[in-house]
This record gives structure tokens, sequence and C-alpha cells, in this order.
């Protein structure tokens, strides 16, 4: 057998740089590397468009009811408005306000955004949509209708955190 033939019967191996660059390849194409800031800004732009869309939908239903497990579109709860504006907005959130604390980042109040979740209360136990100049469209209570605030020094007193979750 001549050395040639030997050659190609020998299974290949790969080099240590071949198997890095394998590897690279892999985790560009899924993602999984850190984007560049030009990516970063358009996500966080894409972002933005979501949040204000969601409040925009959330205004839109003001005079609607207030209806406890409210899920739209005739009559909310609090946190049925926000799930479903965000819903239309094109962003999946959890159905309580329980829950929807824990979606997202935290915000803080003095740095809010058109469209970030404000909570109110212990528990917390109510929600709202943020909409700028300090104002939020939220799902009252019963026999109230979904209405536009501005959140005043009562608002303030019970505020329990914001989160942007778009």
């Amino acid at each position: 057998m001549d050395l040639q033939n030997r050659v190609r019967k020998r299974p290949r191996r790969m080099t240590f740089g071949a198997i890095s660059l394998s590897a690279m390849a892999a985790v560009t194409v899924l993602g999984l590397v850190p984007a560049g800031p030009a990516v970063a800004e358009e996500q966080v732009k894409q972002a933005s468009d979501v949040a204000s869309a969601a409040a925009e939908h959330a205004k839109k239903q003001v005079g609607k009811p207030y209806r406890y497990g409210g899920t739209g579109p005739g009559s909310f709860d609090c946190s049925g408005l926000v799930q479903w504006s965000y819903k239309k907005a094109g962003k999946s959130l959890s159905r309580t306000t329980y829950s929807q604390i824990a979606e997202g980042k935290a915000a803080k109040r003095s740095n809010l955004r058109k469209g970030d979740l404000v909570f109110f209360y212990r528990g917390p136990s109510h929600v709202g949509i943020y909409l700028e100049d300090g104002k939020m469209v939220h799902a009252p209570k019963p026999g109230r209708r979904i209405e536009i605030v501005k959140m005043n020094r009562y608002w303030k007193n019970n505020f329990a955190g914001a989160r942007r979750v778009a």
C-alpha cells in the first residue's frame, strides 16, 4: 500500500482552530453573541414602539366599564387592560397584577416612559399604563370606567413600583 492510499483511509481529525471557527460561526448564527451598538439601538426602538402602541390601545378603551376578571374587549379589570393592550401591540404578558410586576425590568418613577407599567398599593394590587406627562390609563374599580388620570399626590403616595416590559 502506498503512502497516498494510507492517508485517504485515515479519518480526518479537526484541528482546534477549525473547531473554534465552527463553534463561533454557530454562536453568531444563533444570535448568542452580544449585538453591536446599532443592533441594540434598533432593539430599544422596537421595544419602545411596542410600549407606545400598547399605551395607545389602552387609551382607546377609555370609557369602557371596569369588571373584576375582565379581559376585554367589552370590559376590563386593571391587569386585564394591561394584558389586552400589550397583546394588541404584539407582546404577551401574564394575567394578574401580582405576576405582571415580575416581568420586564424595574423602572424608576423619575424615569418613566410611555408604556411602562405602574403599580400601586401593597401586593401590589393595582396596575396602570404610564402615558407621559405624569398621566396613566387604568381600570380603577367596580362602578367606574377606564380613565386617564394625573398621577397626583394620591397615586404618588400609593406607588409600589414600575416595570418596563417592552
